[in-house]
């Protein structure tokens, strides 16, 4: 059982072969001269500090212009963390489907504020104190639909801080919010 075999062994085992593995990669190789030109090509920064600076510039223009438009368009690539991922997406979708009592809230305070101003401080105080109310009712509402939808779209995954982020999604104006929203009103995900 466990002695060696000899040379002249009756049983041979069978040798697995494995096919040649093609190790080259695709392109000749470049001339040490041509690789040096290129790399110094590439590393190669402006002689003066004022094109430097231009071309830094122009660099930081083209990346904050991509990081716009993917605000823009929702492009999961180029968002910030706090807007990665399936569930924010969820989240997003969810309160931009809405029409939240909170999106009314600047009007009416400002317009109870120009009550206040003119006299009558007592109607500006009560539908200034009746609107918070009402946001806070609506927020409420929005926080318990959001958490039983969460738990039964994403039963595994972590939704922690979700609901916050919710809350500070339906605080801000719906033409003012990052990401643009990608739902119309009446929309149920």
């Amino acid at each position: 059982m466990f002695t060696r075999r000899g040379r002249g062994s009756a049983i041979d085992e069978p040798v697995e072969t494995t096919p040649p593995v093609d190790l080259r990669k695709g392109r000749p190789t470049p001339k040490r001269a041509e690789a040096e030109r290129e790399r110094r090509e590439r590393i190669r920064a402006p002689r003066d500090r004022k094109a430097a600076s231009l071309q830094a510039k122009k660099k930081r223009s083209e990346t904050s212009k991509l990081m716009r438009e993917a605000l823009n368009n929702g492009d999961e690539r180029y968002l910030p963390n706090r807007d990665k991922g399936p569930v924010r997406k969820f989240v997003r979708d969810f309160v931009d489907g809405r029409l939240t009592a909170a999106e009314f809230f600047m009007p009416i305070a400002v317009a109870a504020l120009v009550f206040m101003v003119l006299g009558a401080a007592g109607i500006g105080g009560s539908v200034s104190s009746v609107m918070i109310m009402i946001v806070l009712f609506d927020s409420g509402i929005l926080t318990v639909q959001l958490r039983k939808s969460l738990r039964r779209k994403f039963p595994d995954q972590s939704t922690r801080g979700a609901v916050a982020y919710a809350l500070m999604r339906a605080l801000t104006w719906r033409s003012m919010r990052t990401p643009k929203p990608q739902v119309a009103r009446g929309y149920r995900p």
